[in-house]
């Protein structure tokens, strides 16, 4: 009896002590190896279907003038599937005439819950983006900055931006570089607006990775 009493006492003191660690993505950089292993591209959205691993479930600042199909098969670049979104100007236009979509994790996670992932070693976000007739602004395009003043905060943000979208695709990339990677649940998002884009807003994207 007390050989089991001693077992479970050990135990309830391993757990205690262990605090929370965000996952390292694909073992890039773990700790207490020789050497860092390479970092490998890490996808926020590869193909609908694979292992993305952020879910587009941040709608700002409600979602009701935002449609998104991210499996859009109509000419993508990369993969067999892209995103298609849709940002409604005119029903904007009765609200705060502002959208996005942050791409989180966990699904729905504002810094108030543990999540996100390791991602150091990571030098860049890349990803393909153009718009439906052309000329579309997206205000920003951004990674982190989720959850200040939240139990779990993102450890940094970047962003480009403004960004004038043309009808062809172009490859866009967010320097990392000296930025803190450690915890990031905000990995992917865009913001758009209606003084930007009075009459309409539709763009699309593809293969969003960091690398």
């Amino acid at each position: 009896m007390m050989k089991f009493s001693s077992c479970l006492f050990i135990l309830f003191v391993f757990i205690s002590s262990t605090t929370f660690s965000p996952a390292y993505a694909q073992d890039n950089d773990m700790p207490g190896g020789d050497q860092p292993k390479p970092f490998k591209p890490f996808f926020v959205y590869q193909d609908k279907g694979s292992f993305n691993r952020f879910v587009p479930s941040g709608y700002m600042p409600t979602g009701e003038c935002i449609k998104m199909d991210d499996a859009w098969k109509d000419n993508c670049k990369e993969s067999k599937s892209c995103i298609k979104v849709d940002y409604d100007i005119a029903c904007s236009l009765k609200g705060r005439h502002w959208a996005g979509i942050y791409w989180l994790n966990p699904a729905d996670n504002w810094g108030d819950r543990k999540g996100g992932y390791n991602l150091t070693g990571a030098k860049k976000l890349k990803f393909w983006a153009h718009g439906e007739v052309g000329g579309e602004k997206i205000a920003e395009f951004r990674i982190g900055g989720i959850g200040q003043g939240r139990e779990y905060p993102d450890s940094d943000t970047a962003s480009i931006g403004p960004v004038i979208l043309s009808k062809q695709w172009k490859e866009y990339e967010i320097d990392l570089r000296d930025k803190d990677l450690s915890y990031i649940s905000g990995g992917f998002a865009w913001i758009a607006n209606v003084d930007d884009n009075p009459s309409s807003c539709t763009f699309y994207l593809d293969n969003i990775r960091y690398e």
